[in-house]
């Protein structure tokens, strides 16, 4: 029996590497540039090749580069690096939709009063309605793409939320069965087991205190003894099934506490100034546990909404309080960040929670420098 042909694999990473997609449509507006400019004067070359030039920057700030091609565009009839630089603004996930269209505006009219202006004069007549159209069609074709392939990336990103939350809520029913499980073990060893040697341990007892023979009596005495041995390790047994953790992979390790914090900022991967002063009282596991997810999740927040951007973490006691800060100010400007993902905002609303059945609060808000804060006050005191 012949082996079957082996399914082709994925493309070689040769043909789909990002810095062969950021260079090919520069090649493309280089080739464009270099013949529409041919015989034109040098300053008409330089701007056509600043156009193509800038398209490396595309990626970071795509408006800025849109600008750029434009003057190219309006001394020669170069298409490839402005439509590329529009579709770059139309794609950006930063982008806002008036933002793109006001980019595909100006280059439509870029496009159609081209210098120099006398050989357009302007007139209600055929072959301009023709040529508006033209740089109409020219401008809104790449935003239209963009804007389709920016949707794509989201509805691709939800779909992905979408599953997760699937796969998290079979698990979530799966654990449920699993400790409706061990509850009804744990209820049965101790109310079957549990009374069968209890009251073997009666008996025993009984014996022990009415016989007068001694090899009775220390016979006695070992079944009571044995009996009560039995009795402490079952109840540890079921101690531990009432209270075992669903998960499988969860590990037999204690929960993170104030002093996994500086860990947790060096693992970061952000610049973070820390303060850490939570002073000598001994605070409740809680509250530690508490102080503890809150600087992860705005930490993991400063990562995803502001990435380069300066974080401040404080854990001060104060009395009978301990205070927790996480502010970080806004992303450098030319920072560059994945498409935003879309979220509810639970990580906030889990910690709010969490916060308020301790006894404390926990706000979060904008900072008028344009970053982020998030304070929680816990108590010392935990019911």
């Amino acid at each position: 029996m012949t082996t079957p042909a082996p399914l082709p694999g994925p493309l070689p990473a040769r043909l789909t590497a990002p810095w062969l997609m950021l260079l090919l449509p520069v090649l493309m507006a280089a080739l464009d540039a270099a013949l529409v400019s041919k015989g034109a004067a040098w300053w008409e070359v330089a701007l056509s090749g600043l156009a193509t030039a800038v398209l490396l920057l595309r990626r970071r700030l795509p408006v800025l580069v849109l600008l750029l091609t434009l003057p190219g565009t309006f001394v020669n009839y170069i298409w490839i690096a402005p439509m590329t630089a529009v579709y770059s603004v139309a794609a950006d996930p930063r982008s806002r939709l008036r933002t793109t269209a006001a980019c595909a505006t100006a280059f439509a009219l870029t496009e159609f009063f081209h210098w120099p202006l006398s050989d357009h004069p302007l007139a209600l007549d055929r072959d301009n309605a023709l040529y508006a159209i033209q740089c109409v069609m020219l401008a809104a074709g790449p935003a239209a793409l963009g804007l389709l392939a920016r949707t794509r990336r989201e509805l691709a990103d939800r779909l992905d939320d979408l599953t997760r939350g699937q796969e998290r809520e079979s698990r979530l029913l799966a654990e449920r069965v699993l400790a409706t499980e061990r509850a009804r073990l744990a209820r049965e060893m101790h109310d079957v087991v549990s009374h069968q040697v209890s009251l073997i341990s009666i008996q025993a007892g009984g014996l022990q205190v009415s016989t007068g023979d001694p090899v009775a009596k220390e016979t006695a005495g070992t079944i009571r003894e044995l009996a009560v041995r039995t009795l402490e390790e079952l109840r540890q047994m079921v101690g531990v099934l009432r209270a075992a953790g669903v998960r499988q992979d969860t590990p037999l390790a204690p929960q993170p506490r104030l002093g996994d914090l500086p860990g947790l900022i060096d693992g970061s991967g952000l610049p973070v100034t820390s303060e850490l002063h939570p002073g000598l009282r001994r605070w409740p596991e809680a509250v530690e546990r508490a102080a503890y997810r809150t600087v992860q999740e705005a930490l993991t927040n400063a990562r995803k909404h502001a990435p380069g951007a300066a974080v401040t973490v404080r854990v001060l006691g104060r009395g009978a309080r301990l205070l927790v800060e996480v502010h970080n100010g806004p992303p450098p400007l030319h920072a560059e960040r994945d498409a935003p993902l879309p979220g509810g905002g639970h990580g906030l609303v889990g910690l709010r929670e969490r916060a308020q059945l301790l006894g404390g609060t926990l706000t979060a808000a904008a900072t008028p420098d344009g970053g982020f804060a998030v304070r929680a006050n816990l108590p010392a005191a935990v019911e």
